[in-house]
C-alpha cells in the first residue's frame, strides 16, 4: 500500500475528530462522513477524496456565512449549522455507493467517478445557493410558477442564488479535471451540478412542500439525479 493512501487514512480520521470538535457535525454525523470518506476514496481515489472535501469545506463556510442574516429572515440551520448523520447521508450517500461500486467493480471506475462527480457537484451548487443566494439574492421567485416569493420556503430560488450554484458546480469540475485531465468531463459535471440543483427545487415546491418527503430525500434525490445527468450525457457525448 503506498504512503500517501495511510495519510488519506490519516486524514480521514482527523477529519472525523475536527468535524466532532469544531462542532461542525454531530458525533454520528462526523462518523458516517468518515466512512463516507473512505468510500469514495477507495472507489474515487485521490481526486475523489479532493472533491468530497472540497464540498465539505465549501458547504460549512457557506452554512456560516453572515449568519446573522439569515437567522433574522428565518433560514438559518438549527444548531448553529450542526450537520446530522441523515444530512450527511443525504448529501454524500450517493458518492459513497458508486464508490464502493467502483472499488467492487474497478473495469467501471473511469465512469463510476465522472457520477461521483456529478453527484457532489451537484449537491456542492444546491448548498451554495441555498446558503449563499439568502443572502445575495435580491429578488426571489417560485421555481415553478415564477411568481415573486420570500426567501425561504422550499422551491423559492433567485438568479443570483443559481449562478453562485452554478460556479460551485464549476469549481467541483475543475477540480476533477486537475485529477483526470481537461476533458469534456468538466462540462458534463456542471451541467449535472446545475441540472440537479434545479431539480432540488422543483422537488422542494412540489413534493416537499406537500409534505410528501423531507429534505434529506429531496437533497439525496439531488445528488442521484447528478449522477445520473453525468451517466446520460457521457454516454451521448462523451
Amino acid at each position: 500500500m503506498p504512503f500517501v493512501d495511510y495519510l488519506i487514512y490519516l486524514f480521514l480520521l482527523t477529519g472525523v475528530a475536527l468535524s466532532i470538535w469544531r462542532k461542525k457535525l454531530t458525533i454520528s454525523g462526523a462518523i458516517t462522513g468518515g466512512l463516507i470518506g473512505l468510500l469514495v476514496f477507495k472507489g474515487g481515489g485521490y481526486t475523489g477524496i479532493a472533491l468530497l472535501t472540497l464540498f465539505f469545506i465549501a458547504g460549512s463556510v457557506a452554512t456560516g456565512w453572515r449568519i446573522d442574516i439569515k437567522q433574522k429572515a428565518g433560514v438559518a440551520e438549527r444548531d448553529k449549522g450542526k450537520r446530522t448523520a441523515g444530512q450527511v447521508l443525504a448529501n454524500g450517500g450517493v458518492a459513497a455507493l458508486l464508490g464502493a461500486i467502483a472499488w467492487y467493480r474497478p473495469e467501471y471506475a473511469a465512469i463510476l467517478q465522472i457520477m461521483i462527480a456529478g453527484s457532489l457537484a451537484a449537491a456542492t451548487a444546491d448548498t451554495l445557493s441555498s446558503e449563499l443566494g439568502t443572502v445575495y439574492g435580491k429578488r426571489f421567485y417560485d421555481i415553478i410558477s415564477f411568481k415573486k416569493a420570500k426567501a425561504g420556503p422550499d422551491g423559492v430560488v433567485s438568479w443570483e442564488g443559481t449562478g453562485i450554484g452554478a460556479a460551485g458546480a464549476a469549481l467541483i469540475a475543475f477540480v476533477y479535471l486537475l485529477g483526470d485531465g481537461f476533458t469534456m468531463a468538466g462540462l458534463i459535471i456542471v451541467a449535472a451540478g446545475i441540472i440537479g440543483n434545479l431539480a432540488d427545487s422543483v422537488l422542494g415546491a412540489t413534493l416537499e412542500r406537500k409534505g410528501f418527503i423531507g429534505n434529506n430525500v429531496v437533497n439525496f434525490l439531488n445528488t442521484l439525479v447528478g449522477a445520473l445527468v453525468c451517466l446520460v450525457l457521457w454516454l451521448i457525448i462523451g
